[in-house]
């Protein structure tokens, strides 16, 4: 392991680390080329604090290099869950020094705790480096067709 490995920090935010979190939040509208847009402070704090919601940030020096935020989903079928991935980013400057990998392994430690059998990520046939990172990483991919649907408009 690097010693930049070693003085890295992957954590499951607390409700006491809003500040930790929106500045995730923020690293991910950098990595993914958006328009900022973050709730208020107490909603993050309440996110933080349901327990079907999980963030994980990667932490080096007091800065946020990387994170992750999922839900869990509770499954009518049987008394497990399972947790869907929702965003994951890394600094373009950090990618490809593992940290990624130390995310995803912070979720499976989170799942494996929680008796979770399993977690999925959903990615876009056009991102070919998160497709490629997801399957480097062990994950199986499947072919699925996702529709969305705006509430606020108008129905045919």
């Amino acid at each position: 392991m690097s010693a930049f490995l070693k003085n890295l920090e992957i954590k499951q935010l607390k409700q006491s680390e809003t500040d930790t979190f929106m500045a995730m939040i923020e690293m991910f509208y950098t990595v993914f080329e958006e328009e900022p847009a973050i709730g208020s402070k107490a909603h993050l704090q309440r996110m933080l604090t349901d327990p079907r919601f999980i963030a994980i940030a990667a932490i080096h020096e007091h800065k946020v290099l990387g994170g992750l935020t999922a839900y869990v989903l509770p499954m009518y079928y049987s008394d497990s869950s399972e947790v869907l991935l929702y965003d994951m980013a890394v600094k373009p400057e950090h990618q490809r020094m593992g940290i990624g990998k130390a995310l995803l392994q912070q979720l499976r430690q989170y799942c494996q705790m929680n008796g979770v059998g399993e977690f999925f990520v959903l990615a876009h046939a056009e991102d070919e480096h998160a497709i490629e990172f997801y399957r480097s990483t062990g994950g199986r991919s499947e072919q699925v067709v996702n529709f969305v649907y705006a509430v606020d408009e108008d129905q045919p």
